[in-house]
């Protein structure tokens, strides 16, 4: 059997090592046509910030050590530029020669992954405007930033790689300015988690230019305006356009196989194409998306190596299928941790989802224990079934642990108020007797029950200010004195027993705190007390900003906000 595999890296060098391990006969030959076979595709921008520093780290295997332990013939620099399924061979160019050849395979796999999202907007053929994908990519950007010095930098978007670029050249001292159309960065993130991060970007002096359209670039004053729509340029010394990807998909339309979603390769759970013989892997793939069960694309490193192992057990004779993405992702920005898996409220209501929330701020590990940091973690569940859907977290520590926590809860098909059964490892230094992923399952077993009741971010400004509700916030007077939302009445929740009378019993009252807990608490008295009270999902607090003439909303939902 021969098996040729068109691209390296995640899905094509896994699917090659899996082939030979399982059939140690098979003839398997590689075509990439970058000079790498397999690279740490999401090291790249650390290379540029100088977190690493050494190019051969990126290098996972080279064609010589790969066919010393897996004998694959790796043909880097080579390109695959036709499909033949009637003959089962495909045209290869080598980029070096120029020479054009056919190959022949018993079973083909496309990895060819996904190429730079590229506007057609005046400009983007400039010298000092790049995107960030291959390793060559990096190169190119990290000899210009050694050789020209910028001061610099536009990223037009604000994904995974415009934030993780964003961090690694402040970190070299440039000037960073963060442009998109959308008015929130990372849209995995609902709106009120993404402003957490919009905080930690403006903190660390990456400025956010968002829902602003860009419409060209021009070279000027020896470096680079970006245009705007109805807005002044941007001006920088480079910009580095990373707005997103599209599945590199060329070969398989000429080749007339299927495709879906943005021109993606349609492939059923064997990883199998719409022609015989022919599979498909990673990035250019349309794949099911595990919670919803609709039709999506998520890049991502995981899910391509998983991919890849199961076009090449089901070539080896097996019988593998792939489940479908869930998009578990966790990202480094600045000090802090961001990480979702699932689904968000915003998708899940576009839909048709019928989906609740619960927002909760706990400590990372024990408050008795020093060094204990906040994470603010929103769980999305289904309100009839109570079906786990999808979680986000932000902190500073444990969140990666607690979303990888959640993300197998998900995939074991869990209900969210089961949550609080789970058996989690405790000990002070790492987390609580009661684990964040623990009390996330008690808040939605109270909802179940009827313990508890919720309003919204949504709902705030739908609240009647004609005396009709009371609207209560049980922070403390110092709290209140600092800032508080219009209309609110204030009674700390420790006071609240003896003041009871200040209230009236026939009117519901909306409670308020800073993180969600004392006005839980507060509904509890206000409930055995006979009120009719529903607690505010999350929390809130006002902090002075980097300078003393402006105050930034924070809050367990970031108040959904983000203004100034």
């Amino acid at each position: 059997m021969k098996v040729v595999i068109v691209g390296g890296v995640a899905g094509g060098a896994t699917a090659a090592a899996r082939i030979r391990r399982l059939n140690e006969q098979a003839e398997i030959v590689v075509f990439e046509r970058s000079g790498y076979i397999s690279y740490a595709n999401c090291g790249l921008p650390y290379y540029i910030g100088d977190v690493i520093t050494d190019r051969s780290d990126l290098t996972l295997q080279t064609p010589e050590s790969f066919f010393s332990r897996f004998h694959v013939n790796m043909k880097v620099r080579h390109e695959v530029t036709a499909i033949h399924p009637e003959k089962k061979e495909v045209t290869v160019k080598n980029l070096e020669t120029g020479e054009e050849f056919e190959e022949s395979y018993d079973k083909l796999i496309l990895s060819p992954g996904a190429k730079p999202t590229q506007p057609r907007l005046p400009g983007v053929g400039l010298d000092k405007l790049f995107t960030l994908r291959t390793v060559e990519d990096t190169f190119c950007i990290k000899d210009y930033i050694n050789a020209n010095h910028p001061k610099s930098a536009v990223l037009a978007g604000g994904g995974f790689i415009g934030l993780e670029l964003a961090e690694n050249l402040r970190e070299l001292g440039m000037d960073v300015t963060i442009v998109q159309r959308p008015k929130q960065l990372m849209n995995p993130f609902d709106a009120d988690m993404a402003s957490f991060i919009h905080n930690e970007m403006r903190k660390h002096g990456v400025k956010l230019e968002l829902g602003h359209t860009v419409e060209g670039f021009e070279e000027r004053d020896g470096g680079v305006d970006v245009l705007l729509k109805d807005e002044q340029p941007l001006h920088a010394d480079m910009v580095i356009l990373a707005i997103g990807v599209s599945p590199e998909t060329t070969l398989a339309k000429d080749a007339g196989l299927e495709l879906g979603i943005k021109g993606s390769i349609v492939v059923n759970d064997r990883m199998e194409t719409s022609i015989s013989d022919i599979y498909a892997v990673g990035d250019a793939v349309q794949v099911k998306h595990f919670v919803t069960g609709q039709d999506d694309l998520i890049s991502l490193a995981g899910p391509a190596n998983k991919q890849g192992r199961i076009a090449a057990d089901n070539i080896c004779g097996g019988d593998s299928h792939y489940a479908g993405s869930q998009g578990s992702s966790v990202i480094k920005i600045f000090g802090m941790t961001a990480a979702t898996t699932g689904v968000n409220e915003t998708n899940a209501r576009k839909t048709g989802l019928d989906v609740d929330t619960v927002i909760l701020s706990p400590m990372s590990h024990a408050g008795y224990y020093p060094g204990g940091k906040v994470m603010t973690m929103k769980v999305v569940f289904e309100k009839a079934t109570y079906r786990l859907l999808g979680a986000q977290i932000i902190g500073y520590e444990g969140v990666d642990k607690r979303i990888d926590v959640l993300a197998t809860a998900i995939r074991a098909g869990m209900k969210a108020t089961e949550l609080k059964d789970l058996d989690l490892a405790y000990a002070p230094p790492y987390s609580s007797a009661k684990d964040p992923v623990n009390m996330a399952g008690f808040m939605v077993e109270n909802i179940a029950n009827g313990v508890l009741k919720q309003w919204h971010l949504e709902d705030a400004d739908r609240l009647p200010r004609d005396g009709s509700v009371t609207l209560l916030d049980t922070r403390t007077v110092e709290e209140f004195a600092h800032g508080h939302i219009d209309g609110f009445y204030n009674i700390p929740v420790d006071e609240l027993r003896e003041r009871l009378g200040e209230l009236d019993k026939r009117k519901p009252v909306y409670v308020i705190c800073q993180s969600g807990l004392r006005s839980y608490i507060a509904c509890r008295i206000l409930a055995g007390n006979g009120f009719d009270c529903y607690n505010f999902s999350g929390g809130f607090r006002f902090y002075d900003a980097v300078t003393n003439d402006r105050c930034l909303i924070e809050s367990a939902t970031a108040c959904g906000m983000d203004r100034a």
